[in-house]
């Protein structure tokens, strides 16, 4: 299990840098802008520049992964932009959906290896 988990971390931590490096540095063709509501989400998270606050959690959190850096915070951190990208995915844009499920599945990896720092919050209090 122990080496799953680094695995998970290591592919985790590497897709996050490098895509949250793709939003600052747009070195990976991404294609045209989607059309549709997908393409109105993504103007408005570019010319809001909240597009580049993701891609900087991306980084920092991929960059944590990599060196082991508080994985339980990390986790916290980038759960909730997994979900966001999955429900874009769902919603919007379903041909991204392959890698963002693989994304999905290497955070539960890592979760279920840390899971003992997150029993307190699915304990049932009286």
């Amino acid at each position: 299990m122990k080496i799953l988990t680094l695995i998970a971390r290591i592919l985790l931590g590497l897709i996050f840098v490098v895509f949250g490096l793709n939003g600052f540095l747009n070195f990976l063709s991404m294609g045209p802008m989607p059309t549709g509501l997908a393409g109105q989400f993504v103007g408005a998270l570019v010319v809001s520049h909240y597009f580049w606050v993701v891609a900087a959690l991306q980084v920092a959190g991929g960059a944590l992964l990599l060196v082991n850096g508080s994985c339980p915070s990390v986790l916290v951190l980038l759960g909730p932009v997994i979900v966001n990208i999955i429900l874009y995915h769902v919603f919007l844009s379903p041909a991204g959906i392959a890698l963002a499920s693989v994304v999905a599945i290497l955070w539960l990896i890592v979760f279920y290896a840390h899971r003992q720092y997150f029993s307190g919050i699915f304990v049932q209090r009286t």
